[in-house]
């Protein structure tokens, strides 16, 4: 299964605003025309709605820099909004190459990458200031939970928020959230679309088209197709493709409608990457690190492994304005995911390695995943008294239900202790020269064991940002969830429990609120302080492949979270340059762990904490120089949990210290662009114990690009530049995941 990359690199939107005699740029005019059509669609003059794309030439005034959230729940703008909130614009994306999501987080500091043991092997996991965010992500301010590796070619830009927002969001978001603000039709004619051919056999073709039909309506069609060996890696590949239309009707008008279709394709060879020593006296005295083999051993089956996934969701989106002050709007999704896939976990803690063996341990999952939300919102402007009021009221209702049944795998050799029998069997394999395509003779049949887990979520919600004058403002959310999670099914045997159907339920009242203050010393900044609080039901993860509600976790109530995060925020260079600082405090009071006493419940009576410092940067220095970045600062600790001897270690998952660059400079106006990157993350911890490391890592990334003429432009990008070898996940006892190789991408891009 030899994979291509076609990457039509689809060109950022540009979009250029007036205001104050000031030229404002946002570094992703395809995230800022969204912004723009969300607040202003009636006067569709007054707001330029040009895909990037077709203005490439004027990249001298394309910053990295956005000024609003695409979400109507942040009632102010990001400067004067009190909580750390990075956008990740469609220039970045396209600059620096990305072509997933998890490329694209790269960008952000203070997100790291969990590893998937069972229900989600290769999909995005972000761990966000130290939690697992992977239920926590949204499109379009609608939850998108189903486990997925998710691609980026009808993204316009990605809101990263950082801390505890459950007054946003609802269940989770413990570390924070992501939301991905997709392309949709507008007004105004753009073709853009480009071809990136690269090393290890990378083919990527995009099509980003938006043709205006009536004076009000609009259709915008994005197309993708990629193919690609992973570098460095051994018969690893990726292959996907995906359809994504819009239509808006009304546009420009007191009521607008939006339908957007969205549907993406997977098959891959899963990666579980390469073993752990596993030494018989591990401690974090004596730290487990990856095995000392070369990089691009794999340990999988080619000839039995594979993951196939498939997402389709559909949108209907009408707005309708009273007045100039009040609009109501109603958003409808809903989505089918599914998950098939059987891969191999190299020696699953089996201890073969010390003997130079590798016994490949099957894991495998095929869930189907369907659900709607529905989601409400007032928004008014009004005034009492003198203070004046931007607020947002809504209601939200959303169902999902994962229907999950595994393979059984049977071998023709016993026992997982690599002998003359499980090589045979292409159980087993050589730790330093492993043989991907042996003959498995085994036989893999539906399991009789499956689950069923159905979420229900019912919520209402409001926002306000109280302006009491040119320097004093208070920021106020408060939203109740009433969550439901019920699964049931048939599990087999183990060592604690015997086979049988089973049938569980866990009702949760969530009450979450955020209150931030902030003072603005001059019109270009602002300091602020800030409390919020997330709550985690039992259950939470079930429906996108994590951990499914269990007998001994389905009475307890949630997990309770909070954040103190005192920060400044401000502009320089005419606005063109954000500069943001913050201190924060995360606290999880009562953590699910196992029974100090003994037993298999789990108990609320853990606690956890982070301590960080966040510096962030985004926008230009001069007209032809562009930058995005910043650095992470984390002190974790696990404070109280089951083993007392475990207290006071470091959170798995959770760099000490992580800084991310990028910069491009014109070196020619309008012609020539070079730019580079550096990304720097610290060592992490793969368990609680802290016995299991990987080490911390530099990552250097370059690109160029040259303007042929106004409709077409080249670039370059090399990812990786040095051909690095470095781990971006660890998993418990299992595994480290190799990240890719020096990768080399040059893509065509016209643009009309």
């Amino acid at each position: 299964m030899s994979r291509q990359q076609l990457q039509l690199t689809v060109s950022s939107t540009r979009l250029l605003a007036s205001a104050i005699g000031v030229a404002i740029t946002a570094g992703s005019a395809g995230h800022m025309v969204f912004a723009a059509e969300k607040t202003n669609e009636k006067a569709p003059n007054n707001a330029i709605s040009l895909d990037a794309t077709s203005v490439v030439g004027e990249q001298d005034d394309t910053s990295y820099k956005t000024d609003t959230s695409a979400s109507k729940k942040y009632t102010a703008p990001l400067r004067e909004t009190p909580k750390s909130v990075t956008v990740i614009p469609q220039q970045v994306i396209r600059d620096t190459g990305a072509t997933s999501l998890v490329d694209a987080l790269r960008t952000t500091p203070g997100i790291t990458f969990g590893a998937g043991e069972g229900g989600n092997p290769a999909g995005d996991r972000p761990i966000i200031r130290g939690f697992n965010a992977e239920s926590d992500t949204f499109v379009d301010g609608m939850r998108d939970p189903a486990s997925q590796s998710r691609e980026i070619f009808n993204v316009e830009s990605i809101e990263v928020s950082k801390g505890p927002g459950s007054a946003f969001t609802g269940a989770g978001s413990t570390g924070g959230s992501l939301n991905l603000v997709s392309k949709t039709a507008k007004l105004g004619n753009t073709y853009n679309g480009g071809f990136t051919w690269g090393s290890d056999q990378t083919k990527r073709t995009t099509l980003d088209l938006n043709q205006q039909m009536t004076d009000t309506s609009a259709l915008r069609l994005n197309l993708m197709k990629h193919e690609a060996n992973v570098a460095g890696r051994d018969t690893v590949d990726v292959s996907r493709w995906g359809v994504a239309p819009s239509f808006a009707f009304g546009l420009g008008t007191d009521t607008r409608l939006t339908v957007g279709y969205y549907h993406v394709e997977t098959d891959d060879m899963p990666d579980y990457g390469i073993p752990l020593t596993l030494s018989p006296n591990r401690s974090k005295h004596n730290v487990d690190k990856p095995v000392n083999v070369d990089r691009d051993n794999f340990y999988g089956l080619t000839g039995r492994d594979y993951r196939e996934t498939s997402n389709d969701s559909g949108t209907i989106k009408i707005e309708h304005d009273l007045n100039d002050n009040l609009t109501v709007s109603n958003s409808f999704r809903m989505s089918r995911s599914t998950l098939d896939y059987i891969v191999s976990n190299p020696d699953d803690s089996k201890g073969n390695v010390v003997n130079g063996n590798v016994y490949r341990g099957a894991k495998t999952r095929n869930s189907t995943s369907s659900g709607w939300i529905n989601q409400t919102d007032l928004s008014a402007k009004f005034n009492t008294g003198s203070i004046e009021h931007n607020l947002v009221t809504g209601l939200e209702f959303a169902y999902q239900d994962t229907h999950n049944r595994p393979y059984l795998l049977t071998s023709t050799a016993s026992g997982t202790r690599c002998n003359r029998a499980l090589f045979n069997s292409g159980d087993c394999t050589s730790l330093y020269n492993p043989t991907p395509g042996d003959n498995w003779n085994g036989t893999i049949t539906d399991s009789k064991a499956f689950t069923d887990t159905n979420t229900k979520t019912a919520a209402a919600y409001v926002f306000d940002t109280l302006k009491f004058n040119e320097q004093w403002s208070l920021n106020l959310g408060l939203r109740y969830d009433n969550y439901e999670v019920e699964s049931s099914g048939f599990a087999n045997a183990s060592s604690t429990a015997p086979a049988g159907s089973f049938s569980r339920q866990n009702t949760s009242d969530l009450v979450n609120y955020q209150i931030g203050v902030v003072y603005n010393p001059l019109p270009n900044g602002s300091i602020y302080a800030a409390y919020s609080t997330s709550s985690n039901p039992a259950g939470e993860t079930s429906g996108n492949g994590g951990l499914e509600l269990a007998a001994n976790n389905s009475r307890l109530d949630p997990e309770k979270n909070r954040n103190y995060e005192i920060g400044t925020k401000w502009d320089f260079f005419g606005d063109d340059l954000s500069l943001t600082a913050a201190l924060f405090r995360t606290e999880k009071t009562n953590a699910r762990i196992n029974d100090p006493d003994g037993g298999t419940t789990q108990v609320l009576d853990g606690e956890q904490q982070v301590n960080g410092l966040e510096l962030s940067y985004a926008g230009k220095l001069t007209r032809n120089w562009r930058v995005f970045g910043g650095y992470t600062y984390m002190d974790s600790e696990v404070v109280k949990t089951t083993l007392a001897a475990d207290e006071g270690n470091h959170m798995p998952s959770t760099p000490q210290n992580n800084f991310t660059f990028w910069s491009t400079y014109d070196l020619v106006p309008d012609k020539l662009t070079v730019g580079a990157g550096a990304t720097y993350v610290d060592s992490q911890f793969g368990n609680v114990a802290n016995s299991v490391e990987i080490p911390s890592y530099w990552r250097y990334d370059a690109m160029a690009s040259y303007r042929l003429s106004k409709n077409v432009d080249l670039q370059l990008n090399v990812q990786n530049l040095t051909d690095k070898r470095y781990f971006d996940q660890i998993l418990q006892n299992h595994y480290a995941h190799v990240a890719a190789g020096r990768t080399a991408l040059l893509s065509a891009n016209f643009h009309f």
